[in-house]
């Protein structure tokens, strides 16, 4: 593309947060956005802040974000002139940008054609080779035999990857450190390769352990001009996905910076590169020295980092390009300030080997001050459909401990109901000794948390703030709430009037709160005593005197199904308290619990991608009886019990609503 291209109206194949990011650009630049959605995003805010928003089709990508012809019947209705593809789904498919280029679209991004070499991850590394830049020892060839690739791993050794050519995410890779191991691990990394990419291509790479992945941000014009934005590190990954960015990379010396950084300028220019893009590295600390790893031909997930400490907005020149416009500054223009630090925040679980989680948010309540980009607000419903993450936050300080600082306050200010999020996990990741220390790196979760993390629990002080916090809540306003909260707190097994119980869910002794005066009490099951002068909830802020100190924290008390939920700021960061009142009691036990131990039921909602029971199968606790597909995710459903299979509900590809019933057991010690 060259010369001048004129648009107005930009639609962009994108959804959640990154769909808001380049609606904010466009209207920086005075164009009109046009919002494409699924059925499951029909009330999602990116729709509603669309100029025009047009239904694509049903909830799964395939019928919605990665329908091409539906994509561009929607443009062609609503006379959009460009195409942005956001990052993921159809972002790098450089059949779509040629298909939206035939339609005579101007699609924001980069040639299809270098779209297409750098997609093949062998074609990348040719051509970064031919570029001068250094890559990994390994075999790329055409030749795709047993024999050869079991040939080629022997003279490489071990340890070394399989790789798939298409790949991306961690999928159709398969570490090898024993060449025994070759033929099982070629075979597995085709299948998947094969499966989720439609080409069994594959690679050998000699594997580089304790690297980190640090990567290069270019931008290129249409007039041949190409720059580099800085680096950013993202080595804290799980699976080779990527939890924690910063910008710059720290810990590196300034010499491989520099020759990084031309590495990638240099492979730009030499494919001819226009948009922006990322070139991203293998560093290996102990050899001093860094591979090329792949191009992504498209805006990054962490591109906020490098926006912060350059100041330079990335979609806005996106855009700016895609018009034909020339690169306003020269390198020499690009000046770096401080440090910057992203965390992605994903709806799940970590502690429950991330599970996804899903539902209607019912609190959010982010921090002050620092930038969030979020697909999300109070009332949002997270669909099993789409990838967990659902948020990030941003923040920039002087230097990498300060920026560490301001995240950690950051994130225990932030408040989230309805749907379980990864923050407290994150956090334990930012202040661990070893990321502070530089001594993190791709594979590295094992060893930060060698025995599994443990999401932290509120202490028993904290405990009891936060049955106060609920105990003040329930109070009516302008009341003292030991006078006035009802006639079944005052005859509750506290023991004096104006007593009231609260049970942790997980407790059979209550927490006992009752005040005489100014001052409010709070006993815990084991007698410990806590007693706040001048108790009060004002708003999401706690505060009082304990011990004639003043303290305040953020608290915020939402209703969950059978129990209250109580968010409270602790040292240990955003804790999450659940609670039952004495009417919850009462209804619990009406009711006669929450579970069936003989029925296995869904966590979340989620489409049923194998089913390996059948009725009269005997099965052991613990055995995995139906595998569910959720945010892109695979979760193996384990046997509550042992026993016999009675009944089964579901089958291969429906699917299920959370808590569905799915497999019926007849427990052993009935059989």
């Amino acid at each position: 593309m060259a010369g001048e291209m004129s648009f107005t109206r930009v639609l962009i194949a994108n959804r959640g947060e990154i769909a808001r990011r380049i609606q904010r650009g466009c209207r920086k630049l005075g164009l009109e956005s046009v919002a494409v959605f699924s059925d499951a995003d029909r009330d999602a805010p990116f729709v509603a802040e669309a100029d025009h928003a047009v239904c694509i089709g049903g909830a799964a990508p395939s019928d919605s974000y990665l329908n091409v012809a539906a994509i561009l019947e929607a443009a062609r209705a609503t006379g959009a002139d460009a195409v942005h593809p956001g990052y993921g789904f159809l972002s790098e498919n450089a059949g779509f940008a040629a298909a939206v280029e035939a339609a005579g679209l101007v699609f924001i991004g980069p040639e299809p054609d270098a779209i297409a070499r750098m997609g093949s991850k062998i074609e990348a590394k040719a051509a970064a080779e031919a570029a001068g830049v250094p890559v990994l020892p390994g075999y790329r060839g055409e030749d795709q035999s047993d024999a050869r690739l079991l040939q080629e791993a022997e003279a490489l050794g071990t340890p070394f990857l399989v790789k798939a050519s298409a790949g991306g995410g961690g999928r159709g890779m398969r570490l090898v450190s024993d060449l025994g191991d070759a033929p099982d691990a070629i075979a597995s990394a085709r299948a998947e390769a094969q499966s989720a990419f439609d080409d069994p291509a594959v690679f050998l790479e000699r594997y580089a352990p304790r690297a980190r992945h640090v990567e290069v941000q270019v931008l290129g014009d249409t007039h041949g001009t190409v720059l580099h934005l800085g680096d950013r590190d993202c080595s804290l990954q799980r699976n080779h996905q990527k939890l924690i960015e910063e910008a710059p990379a720290a810990d590196l010396p300034e010499a491989v910076r520099d020759r990084m950084r031309a590495a990638a300028v240099r492979l730009a220019q030499a494919i001819g590169y226009r948009s922006a893009g990322t070139v991203e590295y293998l560093y290996d600390p102990g050899r001093g020295e860094y591979y090329f790893l792949e191009m992504n031909t498209r805006l990054q997930v962490e591109h906020p980092v490098t926006e912060a400490i350059t100041g330079i907005d990335l979609v806005e020149w996106q855009l700016r390009i895609a018009r034909g416009e020339p690169l306003a500054l020269t390198q020499g223009d690009v000046q770096f300030d401080g440090h910057a630090i992203e965390i992605r925040i994903a709806a799940e679980n970590p502690a429950e080997n991330f599970r996804p989680e899903t539902g209607e948010i019912s609190l959010w309540a982010p921090p002050a001050g620092v930038r969030l980009d979020t697909g999300v607000e109070a009332g949002s419903v997270v669909s099993h459909h789409y990838d967990s993450m659902i948020a990030k936050l941003i923040v920039h300080a002087p230097d990498r401990a300060g920026a560490i600082r301001r995240a950690v306050v950051a994130m225990d200010a932030f408040a989230v109901g309805g749907v379980g999020l990864n923050l407290a996990y994150q956090r334990a990741l930012l202040t661990h000794p070893d990321f502070e220390a530089f001594r993190h790196h791709t594979s590295g979760l094992p060893e930060m948390f060698p025995g599994g993390w443990t999401e932290p629990s509120a202490d028993p002080r904290d405990m009891a703030l936060a049955a106060m916090a609920l105990h003040l809540h329930l109070a009516p306003a302008g009341a003292s709430p030991w006078e006035s909260l009802g006639s079944w707190r005052l005859t509750a097994p506290a023991g004096w009037p104006g007593a009231a119980s609260y049970w942790e869910t997980t407790k059979d002794d209550p927490i006992r709160v009752n005040g005489s005066g100014s001052v409010l009490t709070a006993v815990q099951p084991d007698g410990q005593t806590i007693a706040v002068e001048s108790a009060a909830l004002t708003g999401c802020r706690l505060s009082g005197r304990i011990d004639g100190v003043p303290f305040s924290r953020t608290a915020y008390v939402a209703r969950a199904p059978g129990h209250w939920r109580v968010h409270l700021q602790t040292p240990a960061g955003m804790t999450a308290t659940d609670l039952r009142t004495l009417e919850d009691q009462h209804l619990q036990r009406a009711t006669g619990g929450s579970g069936v131990a003989d029925l296995l039921s869904a966590p979340m909602p989620g489409a049923v991608a194998e089913v390996r029971v059948a009725r009269g199968d005997r099965v052991k606790a613990g055995d995995t009886l139906v595998v569910l597909e959720a945010m892109k995710l695979l979760q193996s459903l384990p046997a509550p019990v042992a026993g016999v299979v009675t009944e089964i509900y579901c089958a291969p590809g429906d699917t299920v609503a959370g808590h569905a019933p799915l497999i019926k057991l007849d427990p052993e010690e009935n059989t």
